[in-house]
């Protein structure tokens, strides 16, 4: 079995190991206008400067009305794709692959920041907030009521997708991630708890997942044939009646014949105040499992904290690959250190902090 620095191709594209960082928001566009900042550059390179083998950058609007909140960052248009590229750059040129996650936040969009503001919920549309937009005039928890697409905006949706996509690669992202987890737009129509739909965009499991697959597909179409995709699953929705890891499954493979390569596997997001057994590593079952039923590659998630708790899910065949966060953030080169935890001797340490290898 492989170990969490040995290389993997995807695509023919090499990532120099297996321990990645996964997307996380950062809330950070300060202005409003979607564009990413020196927050940006510095949060990001920083993972790359501290030897991860791909980093993703945040969930990222492909729209104006799918931002979770108005600080969000997006890549709809040329000031912000022109921004990320000196981002992706530095990432690239600190020897990790730069990965962006697409998104469309759906009912979750309009929303206050968890910081910056102590208010929670959606943002008054008289303070810079907008009307959101979802598969089913059903609220997420505490928010405002969306409303219900028509099957004729959908392929506006699809476009947007592949346009940020298109974006991405001429911005020097190597691999893009379409974010179809945790309760945003995309999971909001595979998920029979927030799909009510009559028409082909609901009922069926091939209804509800048939937008994502249109995503998918043209995604594919916009980023050619040499440029990685992900997709981000939520796993299970922890609510009877929803969204499992048997529909994923079933869908992960559908979707890699539409042109996705590797599943990052979480869970939850769709419905608020559900009860989480959360424990060290809580996630990558559901990863495994994902894995042996559509036969895919997956990156599992989910308290991950240690080298040798990471190194284990790789060599014992739980995943292909290990995301990390919250570690991350803690320990931005977590993977440095990890490496002289395992034993590992790194050819891309930094040269300008060669004298901190243990």
């Amino acid at each position: 079995m492989p170990a969490l620095f040995d290389t993997i191709d995807i695509r023919g594209i090499p990532i120099r190991n297996r321990l990645w960082v996964a997307p996380m928001c950062q809330y950070s566009a300060l202005d409003r206008d979607g564009v990413p900042t020196d927050w940006h550059l510095v949060h990001l390179g920083s993972f790359a400067r501290g030897g991860a083998g791909l980093v993703i950058a945040e969930a990222t609007a492909v729209t104006a009305d799918g931002r979770i909140s108005p600080e969000d960052v997006g890549i709809w248009n040329d000031a912000q794709e022109h921004a990320w590229s000196r981002i992706a750059a530095f990432v690239r040129g600190q020897g990790a692959v730069p990965g962006i996650q697409l998104a469309h936040a759906g009912r979750k969009a309009s929303t206050f920041s968890p910081w910056g503001d102590e208010r929670r919920g959606s943002v008054p549309l008289d303070e810079g907030g907008w009307s959101t937009v979802a598969p089913s005039a059903i609220a997420y928890e505490g928010f405002a009521t969306p409303r219900a697409l028509d099957a004729d905006e959908l392929p506006q949706v699809v476009a947007a997708f592949a346009d940020a996509a298109t974006r991405a690669v001429r911005a020097g992202f190597g691999l893009v991630e379409v974010h179809a987890a945790h309760g945003y737009l995309l999971h909001q129509f595979l998920s029979p708890l927030s799909n009510e739909r009559d028409d082909e965009y609901g009922g069926s499991l091939e209804n509800r997942a048939r937008l994502l697959l249109e995503v998918v597909r043209a995604v594919r179409a916009a980023i050619g044939d040499n440029v990685p995709m992900l997709v981000r699953f939520s796993a299970t929705d922890w609510a009877d009646g929803g969204w499992d890891a048997a529909q994923t499954a079933t869908v992960a493979a559908w979707a890699r014949d539409a042109g996705a390569d590797l599943f990052d596997v979480s869970t939850g997001g769709l419905v608020a105040g559900v009860q989480i057994p959360v424990a060290p590593g809580y996630q990558v079952p559901f990863a495994e499992e994902v894995a042996r039923t559509a036969d895919v590659e997956v990156a599992a998630v989910g308290l991950v904290t240690t080298p040798e708790q990471a190194d284990a899910i790789v060599r014992e065949g739980r995943a292909d690959a290990v995301l990390m966060g919250r570690e991350m953030l803690r320990d931005p080169h977590f993977p440095l250190r990890a490496a002289s935890a395992l034993g590992v001797d790194l050819d891309y340490w930094p040269p300008q902090y060669l004298r901190a290898r243990l």
